[in-house]
Formats: structure tokens, sequence, C-alpha cells
């Protein structure tokens, strides 16, 4: 397992945030745990990035304790929280060198261009951040986090605030990372975004892990669905991806002619 944990406890004051959470992260899958607004995924995600002490419990990422060896925690995993921790000022590429140098990282140019070819950007190099969209600020600190190739990254609800283009760009480039072997941890509130992603999905409610399994495993839990033939409706994300693609196709036909 890359993430375990037993027995987790974390108190703030007299506010008991995480009450005895186990947790099994397997190599090379996706994650994702859920929870409302103040259910304590954040605090989850800090302690096991080294950020925050536990007060009890044990917790090892890709093998290695977080309280006794947390350098060799931080070696391997990456994190990349709510808000893209992106220079505005810098251009994209600029951006990318300046992690790549930072960590030492070789050829920090061709990792750069590399990484803006993976995650959809290779037009936008010379842009300064200020100019780009949320979904390409949020692959762009995506991509970021990603040198020096990580075995582990930690996303903490990455689509807040995106529009759909914005989240399906991100969605896409979060099955990327996992069908490359990268094991992901993800945080989000967003039940469709679980539903899509996840190889197994935990509940996080009241400080305590509510239920945990495969997406199939906890449709179980439900009585069995009734068969019925109905008229389906699209989805109003579904036509706005439709328009909006079509305006998309019209104007590139335009610009070709």
């Amino acid at each position: 397992m890359m993430i375990e944990t037993r027995g987790l406890r974390k108190s703030f004051g007299d506010h008991v945030v995480l009450d005895g959470i186990d947790l099994d992260v397997a190599e090379g899958t996706i994650f994702a745990l859920l929870g409302s607004n103040g259910a304590g995924k954040t605090t989850i995600v800090r302690i096991l990035t080294t950020l925050l002490k536990p007060d009890d419990g044990t917790t090892r990422v890709n093998g290695f304790d977080v309280l006794s060896q947390p350098a060799r925690v931080r070696e391997s995993i990456s994190l990349t929280g709510q808000f893209a921790a992106v220079d505005e000022i810098l251009t994209g590429r600029e951006n990318l060198i300046m992690i790549a140098k930072l960590r030492q990282v070789k050829s920090a140019g061709k990792v750069a261009d590399d990484l803006l070819a993976r995650f959809g950007l290779a037009d936008a190099p010379g842009r300064r951040v200020s100019t780009y969209s949320g979904g390409m600020r949020r692959r762009l600190d995506i991509a970021m986090s990603l040198i020096g190739n990580s075995r582990i990254i930690f996303l903490d609800e990455p689509t807040t605030g995106l529009d759909p283009e914005g989240r399906i760009e991100v969605w896409q480039v979060i099955q990327n990372l996992a069908d490359s072997g990268t094991t992901v941890f993800l945080t989000t509130q967003y039940l469709d975004e679980a539903e899509k992603l996840a190889d197994r999905i935990a509940i996080l409610h009241e400080g305590t892990i509510i239920v945990s399994g495969t997406l199939e495993e906890l449709r179980k839990l439900l009585p069995p669905a009734k068969v019925e033939y109905v008229e389906r409706q699209p989805t109003l994300e579904e036509i706005f991806l439709a328009i909006v693609g079509s305006d998309k196709k019209e104007q590139r036909s335009t610009t070709t002619a």
C-alpha cells in the first residue's frame, strides 16, 4: 500500500476533527475522500503530507512513517492545494522552470516543455499566467507539482471554482496520472467527480470514515434499483458542452477558411 493509516486522531482544542481514521490506498489508483466542508478532509491531507502532526495513530506514506521519516515522505509526494499556487507575473514556462531549478532537476527547460505539451499548454508557454483561464491555471499547478517524478500526488479539491470545461480538463489530467502509474489521493465534495474518477471511495463524516469501497460496493449498500424505462433528457452540462464545442468548431473552420 502506498498510503496506510491506523487509528489516526486529531483534535483542535476540544473539537475532535479526526476520530480513529483507517485508510488504505493502493499504488497507481485514484482514491477519493468525500465529505462536506469542515469534515476534516484537508486535515487528513496535511497529516499525510507532513504539514501537521497527528495526536495519535500510525501513518505511513510510500512505506515511510510521517512522524519519524518526514523527509523521506516529502521526497516521494507532491501536493496541490485548493487554490492554484502559481506566479501570475511569470509565464507558464517560467513557472515550470523555476520549480525545476528549485528541485535541482537537470535540463529544466526540456522538463518544462515536456510538461507544457503533456498538459495541453504548449500553445501558451510565453503568456503570463495572469491571462490563463481557471482550467489552464489548475493544469499548470498540477504540472508544477509533478516535477521530480513524485510517486504520490495529493489533490485537495482540485476543481473547486472551475467552470464545466475546466473541470473536465482537470479530470482528464488526473486520469492520465493514474494511467501512468502515479497514485492519486483526491479530496472532493463533488459526488460526480468521485464517481467519474475514483477506483475507491471513502466518505468522511463527523471525524470518522463511515463507509469505504469501490463504487459498485457502495451501490450494494442501497436497495436494488428498479428497472424503469423513461425518456432521458440531456443534462445542463451536456447542453453547455455541446453548444460551446460547436462554437469552437465553427471558429476553427472560419479561421482555416
